[in-house]
């Protein structure tokens, strides 16, 4: 009789036996591991683009939600007539120095860079015109919402971070107040109301600064230089460039009320409420600065 041993293993078998893995497994780790390194690469790189953007999504919601809030309490009793003078003070009156400093240093360069490049191309009698042209239409209007940011928006970041950190607006709240009647919406309307009239201080201080520096070099008569930069100006060109600064007044009071009250952390979270409340104001303002001025263009030509 013979027998036959069927369960003898044949030479693959032994092979894949000794190196104790299944068939076929030494070729498909390393394709198994490769695939799964790219995904893994793939979701973190996904991962990291998503999470700035899910923050900044987040913080613009968190925005109108208080944004919402500040209109909705802006229309109830009692509507803080002393806390509203009290800002027109602060933020008025207060920055009144600064801006006005800034608008005539931006006068004077005006004149001396104008000065020499007029000279240049033979139109040195368009200089009374194109200084004032060019502070009323831009730069008084930019500069002196710059100066605001600086100022008005580290100062009112500060504040209101500092009474959150330490629970005096829940305080506020708890004694029957509406803290965003009362914080806020009180400041963003002083700044909505100042900022034209401190744009025009800073016009008024760049255009005296440009006619003395233009008359170191050149006597001219400050009636005759008003007269030769005004002659070609209509009104409009006065009020949506000065009522545009109503916008940036909104921006930066909105920002720098919502950046403080939303504070933690103590006293660095004020200090980083403080300088997002610059950062963020002076960046929003220059773009809406950008679509402004094409909105005048286009209403205003």
């Amino acid at each position: 009789m013979s027998y036959h041993n069927t369960s003898a293993p044949g030479p693959w078998i032994a092979s894949d036996a000794s190196q104790g893995q299944p068939p076929g497994s030494a070729q498909d780790t390393p394709q198994g591991a490769s695939g799964g390194t790219l995904a893994t690469s793939f979701g973190s790189a996904v991962t990291s683009l998503w999470s700035p953007f899910n923050g900044l999504l987040e913080w613009f919601g968190e925005l109108g939600i208080f944004a919402w809030q500040v209109m909705r309490s802006s229309v109830r009793r009692p509507f803080e007539g002393r806390e509203l003078l009290r800002q027109l003070d602060e933020i008025g009156s207060k920055s009144l120095p600064l801006v006005a400093l800034a608008g005539a240093a931006i006068g004077a360069v005006l004149a001396l860079e104008s000065r020499h490049s007029l000279i240049r191309f033979g139109a040195k009698s368009m200089l009374p015109a194109a200084i004032v042209f060019s502070i009323v239409h831009e730069t008084g209007p930019v500069i002196t919402g710059l100066v605001v940011c600086g100022r008005v928006g580290a100062g009112i970041g500060a504040e209101l971070g500092s009474m959150k950190v330490t629970e005096q607006i829940d305080a506020i709240e708890a004694s029957g107040t509406n803290p965003y009647k009362l914080l806020a919406f009180t400041r963003i309307l002083a700044c909505m109301l100042m900022l034209p009239l401190l744009t025009l201080a800073a016009d008024f201080t760049g255009v005296l600064a440009g006619w003395i520096t233009d008359a170191f070099s050149e006597p001219i008569l400050f009636s005759k230089f008003i007269h030769a930069g005004f002659g070609g100006t209509a009104f409009s060109d006065f009020l949506a460039p000065t009522f545009r600064t109503a916008v940036f007044g909104l921006i930066i009071g909105t920002i720098a009320c919502f950046q403080g009250m939303r504070s933690q952390g103590g006293t660095e979270g004020v200090g980083r409420s403080a300088t997002s409340s610059v950062v963020l104001s002076s960046l929003f303002v220059i773009l809406a600065d950008v679509i402004l001025v094409k909105l005048i263009l286009v209403f205003f030509p």
